[in-house]
């Protein structure tokens, strides 16, 4: 099994594997291309974004600058609007669904270590010095998350929700719901 299939399955993995690597360095040229161009380029930023994604639907428009670690774990769904200085580190599978508002300075990590640094730091000169794990987040259509949010590992947010901002969602959002606060948590339906 390759570091990048451990890495899709929630399995400690490599985070310097070569593989991995050459996908990362990919990701960091694209998205220093992005960030570069004038924002009235649309095409040519259509064009990067579809060489970074593994999907993006009809209609996305990301602002600039945007961050994220490798680009093709990433799938967004038409008429998403991604707002300035957004990072996602897609260790893992990052689902974004259609019509979604995504405010500035929202970070969204599939990452993981444990929390004991014992568990966490390796004597390993050949390979990362410390353990990694991912987890997919998943975000539902018609969603909107509000600036400095931060969307930890393995989330779920159904569709029709609002995120607060500054929320820290470190738990699965049903559908049709507010929800804020840190750790994040329904305030009412909607």
């Amino acid at each position: 099994m390759t570091e990048r299939e451990k890495m899709l399955q929630g399995m400690v993995y490599n985070s310097r594997d070569p593989e991995l690597l050459e996908m990362y360095f990919h990701a960091r040229k694209l998205t220093k291309e992005l960030n570069s161009l004038e924002a009235d380029l649309t095409q040519e930023r259509q064009r990067i974004l579809s060489q970074l994604f593994q999907h993006i639907g009809k209609g996305v428009w990301i602002e600039s600058p945007f961050f994220c670690d490798y680009g093709n774990n990433i799938s967004i769904g038409e008429g998403t609007f991604v707002n300035m200085n957004c990072t996602f580190l897609d260790d893992n599978k990052i689902t974004i669904g259609k019509n979604v508002l995504i405010a500035p300075y929202v970070q969204i990590y599939t990452a993981s270590h444990p929390l004991k640094a014992s568990e966490r730091i390796l004597e390993n000169p050949k390979g990362a010095s410390y353990v990694t794990s991912s987890l997919p987040v998943t975000i539902g259509d018609n969603v909107r998350i509000g600036g400095n949010a931060v969307i930890c590992p393995g989330v779920t947010i159904g569709h029709n929700v609002t995120i607060g901002a500054g929320s820290v969602v470190t738990k699965d959002i049903p559908d049709n719901t507010l929800a804020f606060g840190n750790p994040c948590k329904v305030i009412q339906e909607l």
